[in-house]
């Protein structure tokens, strides 16, 4: 977690929120109490901690991880996108409204976007794939399967 101690003094972070916010990554649905206790704080400590660092931002949300379970049934792939001239706005709409699609990153390089796709088949990429390439905009795309992660700090356990 080093990137968070390149905030701002404003927003400066002690050992104990740090511990938080990573027994908050590791299960955010983790009861306030067992927090405190973990951390060695009382409870209104921790739901004070909770709310100053939702409302400064550096807690941005809450979201749901998906288990190894369903995730090995699934086809992941990176898919690298270059894109003409003034037309990134309507295809980043487009990807945006295919559910295949959980992450658009802007990236330097060859390419203009890294996008992150989760199918459940190989010809459900395959068809996305086409649907991509086609859309409006993009000049080129080039596309990596995962094939297993070897590390993966997001994940649950």
């Amino acid at each position: 977690m080093t990137f968070l101690k390149k905030l701002p003094m404003t927003q400066a972070l002690d050992e104990s929120d740090r511990q938080l916010l990573s027994l908050l990554q590791a299960n955010a649905r983790e009861g306030t109490a067992t927090l405190a206790r973990k951390l060695g704080l009382a409870r209104t400590t921790v739901v004070a901690r909770i709310t100053r660092l939702e409302r400064t931002g550096v807690v941005a949300g809450y979201g749901v991880r998906l288990g190894a379970r369903l995730d090995a049934s699934t086809v992941r792939a990176w898919c690298s996108i270059s894109v003409l001239p003034k037309t990134a706005p309507a295809v980043l709409r487009a990807l945006e409204a295919m559910p295949e699609v959980e992450e658009v990153s802007a990236v330097s390089g060859p390419f203009d976007y890294l996008v992150f796709l989760r199918c459940t088949s190989h010809e459900q990429l395959d068809t996305l794939l086409d649907k991509v390439g086609q859309l409006d905009g993009v000049h080129q795309t080039q596309t990596s399967i995962v094939l297993s992660r070897k590390i993966d700090r997001r994940s649950v356990g």
